[in-house]
């Protein structure tokens, strides 16, 4: 069997220190130090909401939009949230469209584990790019992604434009 390494992915598996994080992640990066965004991959924060790549991308340039209020569904977020959310959605698309060059996207939300929500409690929006073809063999097959480029690559391009 082969094996592709992503060990960039254990800091956010083991938390800050190797410590498992105990808490919301989504709340944790709200409540972080300004100074650490570049480093926690926070591409902007709006008065309502922020704008976080996903340490998981299905795709490159796959960000979420994260309301700071910490509830489990969309009807629970204020409007004003969610209105701001709706503008960064349009905003994200706009400027993703121009660094990728996708052939569509996907934007999304999971609301509770039984709809596949892998942070429960916390609403988001997934928005990712999306390319003729980009499931291939090793999604199908061997249950795996390969990304094109790193999450400090991603965060570099898209950052200059948020």
């Amino acid at each position: 069997m082969d094996r592709l390494w992503s060990p960039w992915r254990y800091q956010y598996v083991a938390g800050e220190g190797g410590k498992a994080t105990s808490g919301c992640i989504f709340c944790e990066l709200r409540d972080g130090a300004p100074e650490d965004d570049e480093r926690r991959y926070v591409l902007h924060r709006a008065r309502y909401n922020y704008i976080v790549l996903n340490l998981y991308p299905y795709t490159s340039g796959h960000l979420m939009i994260v309301p700071y209020e910490h509830v489990a569904d969309l009807d629970a977020v204020s409007k004003p949230a969610t209105d701001e959310m709706m503008d960064l959605a349009k905003r994200a698309q706009t400027i993703l469209r121009e660094v990728y060059r996708p052939d569509g996207f996907n934007l999304g939300m999971n609301l509770g584990r039984a709809a596949g929500a892998g942070v429960v409690g916390h609403v988001h929006l997934h928005i990712m790019p999306r390319w003729v073809g980009d499931t291939n063999f090793m999604t199908t097959v061997g249950e795996t992604r390969v990304l094109p480029e790193d999450l400090r690559t991603t965060y570099d391009k898209l950052r200059r434009f948020i």
